[in-house]
């Protein structure tokens, strides 16, 4: 009867330390050093449902006959890449701060923390100075246009790429 109980003593023993070693595994796994760019979080896409507006450059439309500035509506395409140019050079974070234009031709910021936050052109468009207007022409969503090219392709040598 002492055999058995030295036995099971045994097994007991070795049970508790491979449960006690498989319950710190995913806390070693955790800690340490992974690469730089794992500190970095994920994109986030809130574009759906929110848009990103960029209403201190939009000009006011003239109502009546006045001869007042012609304007064109950018959406889509065009609009992000208006929003884009308007926001590329700036130095805060944010909404309001540095857009960076994506490998897949999508348009982004970073937040505080650095997450990226994906930009959509408003949906009634943005109204821009048609002189202004016109390095846009060939993009979807100039003046109600559907067909044009999109953001896929368009480079930025300087912006960090997702």
């Amino acid at each position: 009867m002492n055999t058995i109980y030295k036995e099971r003593k045994v097994v007991s023993h070795l049970f508790a330390v491979l449960l006690s070693a498989l319950l710190t595994v995913p806390l070693l796994s955790s800690c340490g050093g992974g690469s730089r760019n794992a500190s970095v979080p994920p994109p986030v896409d809130d574009s759906v449902g929110r848009t990103v507006s960029n209403n201190r450059n939009q000009p006011e439309a003239k109502k009546g006959f006045s001869t007042g500035q012609k304007v064109a509506l950018l959406a889509g395409a065009a609009g992000l890449y208006y929003l884009y140019n308007q926001h590329k050079n700036a130095s805060q974070e944010g909404a309001q701060g540095k857009y960076y234009l994506s490998k897949n031709g999508r348009v982004y910021y970073r937040d505080a923390e650095h997450r990226a936050h994906w930009v959509t052109a408003p949906s009634e468009g943005i109204r821009v100075p048609e002189s202004e207007a016109q390095k846009y022409r060939q993009f979807q969503g100039y003046n109600g246009n559907t067909t044009g090219r999109d953001l896929s392709g368009i480079t930025s040598s300087a912006a960090p790429t997702l």
